[in-house]
């Protein structure tokens, strides 16, 4: 058995070789996080952007999540290639080559080992809906608005059938190839700040639309009476028809990464 020193030794001994950034950005104006064979606006693309501004070179760049057009990240993972300026200077130049509506929070030297994909072991989203009567232009593509009255408790209570282990191919945009569609819902809880009711949720893994089905059929809830017994049955079915519509990829925001 190794002392903690001797640990701590083994641990800085590690080479580190590859950076992992750790972003925020406002999804509206982009065609989704991942570069795009037409040549759309991305986040990724728009990333290699600065990166080669700074460092003179185009990186490769890969992200925990492929988020959709529209949808945002309070704190978005990725990694890329080692680059020669102190981590501490790195996000500061970066920063002065993205647009307001990206900005690198952390930059860190982590081992080669990591990966912002496959090191990841669960995810955290939120979905925003605005339930007032009257549209906030202030948060216009920034939450979903919603004009009925919603009840966040009932609604919460309701929302507990999606936790654990389940098959979730009901809440999966059709379509998609996935064929292991079982996953674990670590929590779903809704909790109300003024007009704004949020839907948070977290996972191992989310499936192709799954937090956006989910909302939708959260709010399908609050419209047709779901209760929690219901919902059970919905995700049961495996039938994408019996669950709600998908909500709108504005009110959806990756909120954390776990690793």
């Amino acid at each position: 058995m190794t002392d903690n020193f001797t640990e701590s030794q083994n641990l800085q001994a590690i080479p580190k070789n590859k950076i992992k950034l750790t972003l925020t950005y406002d999804g509206t104006n982009f065609h989704g996080w991942q570069v795009q064979k037409s040549g759309v606006v991305t986040v990724q693309s728009t990333l290699q952007d600065a990166i080669e501004s700074v460092c003179g070179k185009r990186l490769p760049v890969t992200g925990c999540s492929r988020t959709d057009a529209g949808v945002h990240a309070n704190e978005f993972v990725c990694h890329t290639d080692i680059i020669n300026i102190p981590c501490e200077k790195l996000s500061v130049a970066l920063n002065s080559h993205l647009p307001s509506s990206v900005a690198v929070k952390k930059a860190e030297l982590v081992p080669d080992s990591f990966h912002a994909r496959y090191s990841c072991a669960g995810k955290e989203y939120i979905y925003k809906i605005f339930n007032e009567k009257y549209r906030d232009p202030f948060l216009i593509n920034r939450a979903m608005f919603y004009p009925r009255p919603l009840d966040a408790n009932s609604l919460s209570f309701a929302a507990q059938a999606f936790c654990g282990r389940h098959d979730f191919r009901a809440f999966m945009s059709e379509g998609s190839k996935i064929s292991d569609t079982v996953r674990t819902v670590k929590y779903c809880d809704i909790s109300r700040f003024g007009d704004i009711v949020q839907i948070k949720i977290a996972a191992d893994g989310f499936l192709y639309n799954m937090v956006r089905i989910i909302a939708g059929t959260i709010i399908a809830a609050s419209e047709k009476g779901f209760s929690r017994d219901d919902i059970s049955d919905i995700i049961s079915s495996c039938q994408r028809k019996n669950a709600g519509p998908t909500a709108p990829a504005c009110g959806l925001y990756l909120n954390k990464v776990f690793y």
